[in-house]
């Protein structure tokens, strides 16, 4: 497995490698990108993506963040990135993401983590419904692991308009009568 947009991004990834290389830190190929580890446990992450690069923060979440530089992405609670689009700005910002990373290591050594809370995935209104007037649908989507609930509640709750929330459902009823998940094929 290759990095995503490696070849886009090699500048900032070699800037980043520089900087990091400054610190007590193991560089390691994981998830086929350059993570940087202590004592074995994940302290930061270079990753690629389509419109920037990023230094992520495994516990990004702990750090006092002065200059509102990281970003949280999607649902993830405890992980901040740092987003770049020149080696130019990552050079400018050298000595700030040293003090990022230092505080990140300080944190790791301390043995601080983010607080965890299980993430709430409502019912929406239209499964609810579809639960009362299917009792064996009820049953199959009960039946169903955890993860598998979660994933389907996401995918609903995600649609903003009843009708799509209500279609989705429907499209999604043989899959959960035969205890597939979300993505699963046949």
């Amino acid at each position: 497995m290759e990095m995503a947009y490696r070849e886009r991004w090699q500048a900032e990834i070699v800037e980043l490698q520089r900087i990091l290389s400054e610190f007590d830190l193991r560089e390691e190929c994981k998830w086929a990108k350059p993570c940087y580890t202590m004592d074995g446990r994940n302290v930061v992450i270079i990753q690629g993506f389509k419109e920037y690069c990023a230094l992520g923060f495994f516990q990004g979440a702990l750090l006092q963040d002065p200059k509102n530089l990281l970003v949280q992405l999607g649902q993830v609670q405890a992980a901040r990135v740092m987003k770049f689009t020149g080696a130019k700005e990552i050079a400018t910002k050298a000595a700030t993401i040293k003090a990022y990373v230092r505080e990140a290591m300080a944190a790791e050594k301390a043995g601080m983590k983010v607080e965890m809370r299980p993430p709430e995935y409502p019912v929406p209104e239209e499964l609810k419904e579809k639960f009362r007037n299917d009792p064996r649908f009820k049953r199959a989507f009960e039946a169903l692991t955890p993860g598998r609930q979660r994933g389907y509640l996401f995918h609903f709750a995600g649609a903003k308009q009843s009708a799509t929330r209500t279609m989705r459902i429907e499209k999604a009823t043989p899959a959960i009568l035969e205890g597939r998940g979300f993505l699963e094929r046949r």
